[in-house]
């Protein structure tokens, strides 16, 4: 067997260096396309396609974040912000909402004389991106100027305001219905391709297909795909480099030359894109967009996501936010099923989900304080270490005193 396994490395190793370095990708894409035609004879620990596509909307919001705070190194506990502004996009331009209006632009699945704003969900979610977009660079221009702790307070107060203002944009807050209040905004209006795209085979409208989850699944998939590849390009374009000079120090970044404002401000916008079609598709995939959802601890849960994977690092984003969001969906209640089932009685463990949560990272931080899969650069700083001088030796470092000193 260890012969075997030693020739099936020589014989790796001698692959070209291009075909190993794609090789797992493609083979992870071509795995994850599949999943819906083999998940029937996985055990019952995987997740149905309908969690898949939840778990996969969650990774590409936590890549998202991974541009603010992997990339930028900017703590930011308001992300929720960005995904509640996605949403409500959606559901204002295609849905029944606005009931005073009758306008349909590219929509599937609806009537022509139904009344709202039915705007075709490929158009929405584009328009949601550059919405939260705009909505991202007006945060961050007020609050980039801060630092550190000070930083974290004024976006947890950002996303703490927008679901309280989601929750009470209703008729008696502002006049008239923006949000529909506590109810949310349902139903929205299903994807799909038409009656001219569904000539060629192609869905009219997932709503009404047999294979609705499965369509859902693959268009999240490509989404994710869409996010990896402009993450990946983000991080090693010349906009990245100033983003991980600004994450390793400020002070010198600035000194270099590198813009602070213009480049944290950027970042926001990046983050709050992907942040915000994710919302929208969310919203779609759920066909509402309900206030409930816009709470503070899921900015915590998507962080705890980069933590986990390895801040940073875009492979290990995904594997993080897959983790934890499989354990939120699904995973804690069947541990608490099958734990209850060896002890007799049953566990309700996802009540103690954010505890649970908790002592992940506090263990990962104890134990693999870089991540699952943690990025290079972020990987050498912490094995290797910095020189630091502490500031009551600086007055005599390089003096005849400190290399007495040190060669003594």
């Amino acid at each position: 067997m260890a012969g075997r396994l030693d020739a099936l490395r020589s014989r790796w190793s001698q692959q070209p260096e291009r075909a190993r370095h794609w090789a797992l990708p493609v083979g992870a894409i071509l795995v994850a396309v599949l999943y819906p035609f083999y998940v029937g004879i996985l055990p019952t620990v995987f997740p149905n396609v309908s969690i898949a596509v939840v778990m996969i909307i969650f990774t590409m919001m936590a890549l998202g974040l991974n541009i603010v705070v992997g990339y930028a190194g900017l703590l930011d506990l308001g992300y929720v912000a960005f995904y509640a502004a996605g949403a409500y996009i959606a559901a204002w331009l295609a849905s029944l909402h606005f009931e005073d209006i009758s306008f349909h632009f590219g929509s599937v699945g609806v009537d022509r004389d139904a009344p709202g704003i039915h705007i075709s969900v490929w158009l929405v979610l584009i328009v949601a991106g550059l919405f939260t977009t705009v909505v991202g660079i007006l945060i961050g221009l007020p609050t980039l100027r801060l630092r550190g702790d000070y930083l974290a307070l004024v976006t947890l107060g950002f996303g703490e305001i927008i679901p309280q203002f989601v929750r009470n944009a209703d008729e008696a807050g502002i006049g008239f219905d923006l949000t529909h209040g506590t109810f949310g905004i349902t139903p929205i209006d299903s994807i799909g391709f038409g009656g001219t795209l569904g000539k060629i085979g192609l869905p009219d409208t997932y709503r009404t297909s047999e294979n609705r989850a499965e369509l859902y699944f693959w268009t999240a998939l490509v989404l994710l795909l869409l996010t990896v590849l402009c993450s990946v390009r983000l991080r090693d374009s010349r906009l990245g480099r100033a983003w991980i000079a600004i994450r390793e120090d400020e002070t010198a970044a600035a000194a270099m030359g590198v813009p602070l404002m213009r480049t944290k401000t950027w970042s926001y916008a990046m983050g709050a894109f992907f942040g915000g079609v994710a919302g929208a598709f969310y919203a779609v995939y759920k066909s509402g967009a309900f206030p409930a959802d816009f709470y503070f601890q899921f900015s915590v849960f998507l962080l705890c996501m980069v933590i986990l994977g390895g801040m940073g690092s875009v492979w290990g984003v995904i594997v993080g936010a897959l983790i934890l969001s499989y354990l939120d969906r699904e995973g804690l209640a069947e541990l608490g099923d099958r734990f209850g089932d060896v002890i007799g009685q049953n566990i309700d463990v996802p009540k103690y989900a954010f505890g649970i949560y908790g002592a992940i990272i506090v263990i990962m931080m104890l134990i693999r304080p870089t991540g699952l899969i943690p990025e290079r650069r972020h990987k050498i700083e912490m094995e290797e270490g910095v020189r630091d001088t502490p500031f009551y030796d600086v007055a005599t470092e390089g003096t005849f005193t400190d290399r007495d000193s040190r060669d003594d």
